[in-house]
C-alpha cells in the first residue's frame, strides 16, 4: 500500500523544521562574542561599509529572526541574501562560529518562508540533471555570438575522461586507483582540467576511474537554502562512489560538500594536494614564461590546499608565479554573480585591477566559478588572455619523454 501524507502534514513538518532550525541558529549565533575581528576579512562589508553587511551583522539579523524579535522583511533578507558565503570570517573567528552552517539553516528558513526565485530554481535543476546541462551549454556554445553572455563560450564537449572500471594495462599492479569527480558546470568547462588531471595522474602510475552515476555536489543547492536537494545529491553520489577507493576533486568550491556527502564512504582528497604526494614521479618541462595565480576563497579558508599549488608550480622550471595580493572575494559565490551582477562586478574589480598590473597574459585559479567571472570579466582585454587552473599549466608543461 502507498504511503501519503496530507497537505496538513506536510505543513506540519515544514513548521517543525523550522523551529528546529530556529532553536540551532540561535545557539550558533550564541557562540559570537561580537569581537569584530571577522569585519576586515568580509568582502561584502568593505564593499558597503554597512553593518549588516558584516558577519557580525548578520549573525545577529539571523538571531533576531529565529527568536521572533525581528519580522522578517524584505530589506532582511537582502543582507542575508547578499552574503557570499566565502567563510573568510569562520576562518579567522577566535569563538569558532560555525557562520557557514548558520547561514544555511538561515536561508533554508527563509526558503520555506518565501520560496526560490524562478531563475534559482532553474539553475539549481540544471546542477540536480548534469549530462542536460552539458547539452545546454552545448547548444549555448552553438548560438554564443547572438545570445546574451552571462557565462564566457563554453568549450567543446569531452566525452567519458577515464574508464568506468579500473583498468590495469600498462600500469603496474601495485598502481593505486582513484575516481574521478566531474560535478555539474565543470563537466563542460572544466573537463580541459579534468583531462589535464587524469594525464597527470596517468603519469605518475595512478589509474583513474570514472563513476557513470555521479551527479552535482550540491554546495549551490545548500549555499541557497535547499538543504532536502543537497542531501539527495549526497545519497546519489555515495551510491556512485561507493568503492571506498579516494575521490578526487579539482573544483574547490566542490570539496567541502563531497566530502560531507561522502563521509565514511570513501576519501575525498583535494587533486593538487594528492597530486603532490605523487609529483617526484613527474618531471616537466622548462616554462620561461611568467603568470599570475589567484588564491581563491574556497581554496584559502576551506580546502586549504593553497601551499600545495605554489608547490606543484615550482617543479616547472623557469616558471615565475606573481600571486595577486589578497583583495576578497572575487564575487562569483555560486549563483551570486548571476543574482546580484553588479556587486559581482564591484567584488572583481580590485582582482582585474591587480591582474593587469602584473603584465602577465595568463591567470591561474582553482575554483570553475572564479574562473568564468574572471574570464567574463577580460573578455575585452587588448590582448588574448588565458585563464587556466593550475593543473592544466601542469600537465602543458608535462616532460612525456621521460616516461615509459
Amino acid at each position: 500500500m502507498a504511503l501519503t501524507t496530507s497537505p496538513n502534514a506536510d505543513l506540519s513538518a515544514e513548521s517543525g523544521r523550522s523551529e528546529a532550525f530556529g532553536a540551532s541558529i540561535e545557539s550558533l549565533a550564541d557562540r559570537c562574542v561580537k569581537c569584530g575581528l571577522c569585519l576586515p576579512q568580509c568582502p561584502t562589508y568593505a564593499l558597503d561599509r554597512n553593518e549588516a553587511e558584516s558577519p557580525r551583522g548578520r549573525i545577529n539579523l539571523a538571531r533576531a529572526l529565529a527568536d521572533g524579535s525581528l519580522t522578517a522583511s524584505s530589506a532582511a533578507d537582502l543582507h542575508l541574501d547578499q552574503c557570499l558565503g566565502c567563510l573568510r570570517c569562520e576562518a579567522v573567528c577566535p569563538a569558532g562560529v560555525e557562520y557557514g552552517e548558520l547561514l544555511q539553516r538561515t536561508r533554508s528558513v527563509q526558503r520555506q518562508r518565501r520560496g526560490a526565485g524562478l531563475r534559482q530554481r532553474m539553475i539549481e535543476w540544471l546542477a540536480t540533471h548534469p549530462r542536460l546541462l552539458d547539452r545546454m551549454l552545448g547548444l549555448y556554445r552553438a548560438v554564443y555570438p547572438l545570445a546574451p553572455k552571462p557565462l564566457p563560450r563554453p568549450p567543446r564537449a569531452v566525452g567519458m575522461i577515464a574508464p568506468a572500471a579500473p583498468s590495469t594495462s600498462g600500469q603496474p599492479s601495485s598502481a593505486q586507483t582513484v575516481a574521478l569527480f566531474r560535478g555539474c558546470v565543470a563537466r563542460r568547462y572544466d573537463a580541459v582540467t579534468q583531462v589535464a588531471l587524469t594525464r597527470l595522474c596517468t603519469a605518475a602510475g595512478v589509474i583513474m576511474i570514472e563513476p557513470s552515476a555521479q551527479t552535482c555536489c550540491g554546495a549551490l543547492h545548500a549555499h541557497a537554502g535547499n538543504l532536502d536537494a543537497a542531501s539527495a545529491l549526497a545519497q546519489c553520489n555515495r551510491a556512485a562512489f561507493a568503492t571506498a577507493i579516494p575521490v578526487l576533486s579539482s573544483a574547490s568550491g566542490c570539496h567541502d560538500s563531497l566530502l560531507h556527502a561522502l563521509d565514511g564512504h570513501a576519501p575525498v582528497r583535494d587533486a593538487q594536494q594528492f597530486l603532490l604526494q605523487h609529483v617526484d614521479a613527474l618531471r616537466f618541462r622548462p616554462a620561461n614564461r611568467t603568470v599570475a595565480l589567484h588564491i581563491p576563497c574556497t581554496q584559502r579558508s576551506v580546502v586549504r590546499s593553497d601551499d600545495a599549488t605554489r608547490q606543484l608550480l615550482a617543479k616547472i622550471p623557469q616558471l615565475r608565479v606573481i600571486e595577486l595580493a589578497d583583495s576578497g572575494c572575487c564575487g562569483a559565490a555560486g549563483s551570486h554573480m548571476l543574482e546580484f551582477p553588479e556587486r559581482a562586478v564591484a567584488l572583481r574589480a580590485p582582482l582585474l585591477e591587480a591582474f593587469r598590473a602584473s603584465g602577465t597574459d595568463s591567470l591561474l585559479t582553482s575554483n570553475i566559478g572564479c574562473r568564468l567571472h574572471l574570464q567574463n570579466g577580460l573578455r575585452d582585454a587588448t590582448q588574448s588572455v588565458s585563464v587556466l587552473h593550475p593543473l592544466s599549466l601542469l600537465a602543458d608543461y608535462l616532460d612525456t619523454s621521460s616516461l615509459p
